[in-house]
């Protein structure tokens, strides 16, 4: 998860950065911050909390400058102190830098070793810290040979924008696993961004996607200088298209509404169930179990109503506040429901609490049967790249059957979308990273040495 965005050759680029991080705000809403450049100094402002607590508009005109990189913080694992949230800021022997970054280092912990004996200081857990310490510990001369330097150290899922006092520096991994695009704002400056659903709001051109592998240089007066360091091998995350992207981004060329109607209707030929009415479960789920309804042809309603004012519960750092928001964010209407078979419609399962706590709730809202229906594979295995899936144990497909989890979750049936299927909705013209599904860690590792403790 977490958010990101770059922005440069902007009359004011901390607005540009603040409306960005706020259509961004699903990525991650644990902290957000946004450092700008002057040319002379990097001014830094991040605090825990959601974009609209956090900055107001005199915070916003203190950030002075026409380049600014931001973020929004979801932790995978480790910290969720203040400290921990981005961008990074350091000065060092060639001035002033500031970091920000989505995805998960599978090296972290080998890296944070050597460098530690090399006499690095660590003041957070995360593994953006990495980075910054690799900048300035290498022996080149130019910031663009020791970014380069940096990245040839590091391993997994990464998108980074890296500020100087005069440039900006982005750069995506060589597969591509976590979503990073090129905008032109309306002025003439430049715009990238975690999802395209930024550029919407702040009026940017979509341009194209930065590439897997590729490292874009931003300085005044030219236009973006783009180096391919590595050979792409792309392996775009399939979570981005299951539940992570808003519905109205364009990840890869593809709109992510439309793969999750045809998610749902690939569902709809692989599990169907005999039943009145289709309900899913609001946001992510609605447009699978509009496809699923379409694919049954039954009627689809928007069943359950979603307080929109309580946060997504699949990224709060506790099992506890995921229990108490599933009651403060969902509620039936009955009269649609009662004496109804129902199909409820999610986007995927992954420990069971959530969709336990929702068949219950339409029971009692006098519901005659329940089919619970997933938008997605089993999830068995942890994700190393980014989604807070770090252990085994978390995931209730690793130890129970579809007919065991849908007795536990007390649904009448349980059925979940192919591996296959998945592949079918999502197009054939890309080798998707299917990690939670599937378990191959292609970029590196293993499911029992996950290695990455921190960061977003």
């Amino acid at each position: 998860m977490c958010a990101i965005v770059g922005v440069f050759g902007a009359k004011k680029a901390s607005t540009v950065a603040y409306y960005s991080l706020f259509a961004m705000q699903h990525r991650g809403q644990e902290a957000t911050g946004i450092s700008t450049s002057n040319g002379e100094h990097i001014a830094v402002y991040k605090k825990r909390g959601m974009v609209s607590d956090v900055f107001s508009q005199a915070t916003l005109d203190s950030l002075d400058g026409t380049c600014a990189v931001g973020h929004n913080r979801y932790s995978t694992a480790g910290s969720e102190s203040a400290g921990d949230a981005q961008p990074v800021f350091a000065k060092y022997k060639l001035g002033e830098i500031s970091i920000v970054h989505n995805g998960n280092l599978v090296n972290k912990n080998e890296v944070r070793s050597r460098l530690i004996d090399r006499g690095a200081i660590f003041q957070t857990d995360m593994d953006t810290e990495n980075i910054i310490h690799l900048i300035a510990k290498s022996q080149n001369g130019a910031l663009v040979d020791r970014i380069k330097d940096m990245i040839y150290k590091i391993e997994g899922a990464y998108c980074l924008a890296i500020q100087s006092r005069s440039k900006m520096f982005v750069i995506r991994d060589r597969f591509g696993i976590r979503p990073l695009s090129l905008g032109r704002l309306k002025d003439g400056g430049w715009i990238v961004a975690s999802e395209t659903c930024a550029f919407d709001l702040v009026g940017a051109e979509f341009i194209r996607d930065v590439r897997p592998g590729e490292m874009l240089i931003f300085e005044e007066g030219k236009e973006p200088h783009s180096e391919q360091i590595f050979e792409p091998d792309y392996h775009p995350c399939a979570f981005e298209y299951i539940y992570f992207a808003r519905p109205d981004s364009i990840i890869d060329g593809k709109n992510v509404y439309q793969k999750r109607l045809q998610m749902g209707r690939q569902l709809a030929k692989e599990t169907p169930a005999d039943v009145d009415l289709v309900l899913p479960v609001p946001d992510s789920g609605v447009a699978a179990a509009r496809g699923f309804a379409d694919g049954l042809g039954v009627p689809f309603e928007m069943g359950i109503v979603r307080n929109h004012y309580v946060g997504r519960t699949f990224i709060e750092p506790t099992q506890e506040i995921r229990d108490l928001k599933v009651k403060m964010k969902l509620s039936p209407i009955k009269h649609l429901i009662r004496g109804k078979r129902v199909a409820i419609i999610d986007d995927s399962l992954v420990r069971g609490t959530t969709s336990k706590q929702i068949v219950r709730m339409l029971k009692e809202a006098g519901a005659k049967e329940v089919h619970m229906r997933i938008a997605a594979p089993e999830i068995k295995y942890p994700c190393r790249y980014g989604i807070d899936t770090p252990t085994k144990q978390e995931l209730i497909s690793t130890s129970y059957t579809p007919e065991e989890i849908a007795e536990k979750i007390g649904a009448d049936s349980l059925g979940f979308l192919s591996i296959e299927g998945l592949k079918e909705s999502l197009g054939t013209d890309r080798n998707y990273s299917l990690v939670s599904f599937d378990g191959d860690y292609f970029a590196g590792g293993s499911a029992e040495s996950p290695g990455c403790a921190g960061g977003c």
